[in-house]
Formats: structure tokens, sequence, C-alpha cells
């Protein structure tokens, strides 16, 4: 359906989408619209103006804003009607009692222009099928002939007032290709505003699930700290018996080097007296010796019966 021209709602410029809609292009601007709501203002006080310029009437009407256009981009259905007299094109009211009379099945028409509290847009017949060209969708929306007449008359019935266009619309593109190709639409297009809030969910549903990504690393790092700090302490550990290891190991040989000392010292007794404090630092050494490998394996086995104590002592 891209080949079929749709205007998008910006602001309040609706009566724009709905003309350009129409006629299937970008025919006309806020300030072409503009410069023929301002001829029709000056035509209705130039109309006022006959009754005299100091009547209440007239001053009356001067003081109140434009009923052809506002600052907000709205434009009337004068204005719409002038835009399309330019093309050759007139508008009748669908739901007046003399139209209704007339009994012509809507299929017959080209295209009608419907108005609900100030918000115009367009129905129109491309090739051999109805399209709804409202500028609130996110894209045309397709209408089927038999639903054409219940569509209209449930637009009538919510206080909409349609229009029917008379005479000739100009050539555009999609009518061409669709006279030769029908559409098929397997989804119907949604409100601009349920679009929006549709995409703020899936956005906030991304965030949200980044968020717990971002929860559950930080999680894992947590987790990470803990099994480093619990490595480092069975390091420290390790280190400590490697240490005490060490050090029993050096008391050992010392142990036996102040034993051949010890051996050496009494055989050379007789030929070489020993002082007292000689013997004093000999006997002092290998006491802390003992008491470094009672400490050890008192570590080692701590449960170790009292009568081994006593043996080892």
């Amino acid at each position: 359906m891209e080949v079929i021209f749709h205007e998008k709602q910006e602001g309040s410029l609706c009566a724009q989408h709905c003309l350009n809609n129409l006629l299937q292009g970008e025919y006309f601007s806020p300030v072409e619209l503009s410069s023929i709501a301002m001829q029709l203002d000056e035509q209705e006080r130039m109309r006022m103006a006959e009754g005299g310029v100091q009547s209440a009437e007239y001053r009356t009407f001067v003081q109140q804003p434009s009923g052809n256009m506002d600052d907000s981009g709205f434009f009337s259905i004068q204005v719409i009607s002038d835009a399309l007299r330019v093309w050759g094109l007139e508008l009748i009211l669908f739901n007046s009692p003399e139209y209704q009379t007339l009994d012509i099945n809507p299929i017959n028409e080209r295209a009608f222009i419907s108005n609900y509290k100030e918000h115009w847009f367009t129905v129109r017949k491309l090739g051999k099928q109805w399209f709804n060209l409202n500028s609130l969708l996110t894209g045309p929306e397709l209408i089927s002939d038999t639903y054409l007449a219940l569509f209209l008359a449930q637009l009538q019935q919510e206080g909409y007032s349609i229009f029917v266009v008379k005479g000739d619309l100009p050539d555009c593109e999609a009518d061409q290709l669709l006279q030769m190709v029908q559409v098929q639409q397997t989804q119907r297009p949604r409100l601009i505003g349920e679009d929006l809030a549709v995409r703020n969910q899936r956005v906030q549903a991304t965030e949200e699930d980044e968020g717990t990504r971002v929860l559950d690393g930080s999680a894992m790092m947590d987790e990470d700290e803990d099994n480093l700090q619990k490595a480092l302490a069975l390091s420290r550990q390790q280190i400590d018996m490697e240490d005490e290891e060490a050090d029993l190991r050096r008391a050992i040989q010392l142990s036996m080097q102040g034993g051949l000392c010890l051996d050496a010292t009494e055989s050379a007794s007789s030929s070489q007296p020993q002082t007292s404090e000689t013997c004093t630092q000999e006997s002092l050494t290998q006491e802390e010796l003992r008491q470094r490998r009672q400490m050890y394996f008192a570590k080692q086995q701590p449960s170790k019966p009292e009568h081994q104590e006593s043996a080892e002592n």
C-alpha cells in the first residue's frame, strides 16, 4: 500500500491532510489554506459592512476571531469547499434528506469527506477498492464494498457530518495501479496514539530487560568477588602451613647440627675445657627446638592422646 499517498496527522492540520489524501498529493499547504481563509474573512467583513461600519453587528463581527481558521491549524468547511472548487469539485451533504431521497448506493460514488469535532478525514475509492485515509491512522485502511454503507452509517450515528465529493478527481498513480491489481490487508492500521503507546511499552520492556541483565551481572560480580576472597584466604592458610613446615625443617636441621656439636664437644672435653656460657647457649637452643616441634605436631594432630605426648616428652 506504499503507492497510496497518506499524510499522517501533524498538529491540528487535519483539513490539509484531508485534502491532500483526497487528491493523492501535496496539493495544499497551511499557507495556501490560510490565504483562502483570509479571503473568506474579508468577503464576510465586506458583507457585514454593507449594513454600516458603525452598526453594532459590524463592530461585534470585527471583534470576533476568524470562523474560517484558528492558530491551531483548523480550517472550516468553507475553506475546504473553496479549495476543492479550484479543481472543479463540489461537496454535497450526504446526511441531508435531499441527498438521501436520491437513494444512491455509496459504492457508486468516488469519495467522501467526514468531520467530527473539528477533525476532517477522507474516504476515497482507488481503483476498485475503498480506503479510509484518516490522518490519525498509521496507514490506509481497506474498506470492503459490503462494509462501506455500514461504515458511513456508523459515522452518522456517532455524529459525523459526511460530504459527498462530486466531480472528476485528478489522476493519480495509486488509482491507475489499483485498477489492475487489488490490495489485501492482513492487519488493520492502528491509531497513531495507540501505535505510539505500543512502541513506548516495547521500549520500556527493553529497558527493564537491560536493567535485569545489569543486575544479574552485578550479582555475578559480587559472587566472583566472594569466591576471590575465599581463594585468597585459602592461599594465605597454605602459605602459613608451608612456612611452618619450612621452620620445622630448619629446626630439625639445627637440632641435628646441635647434636653433632655436642658429640664433638664431649669427645674433646678432656683436651679442651668447655665454658659454662657455651653450654648454657647450646642447652637453650635445644630447648627452643623441642618446643617448636611440639607446637607444630600439636597443630597437625590436635586430638593426640596424652600418653603419646608423654612418650614424646
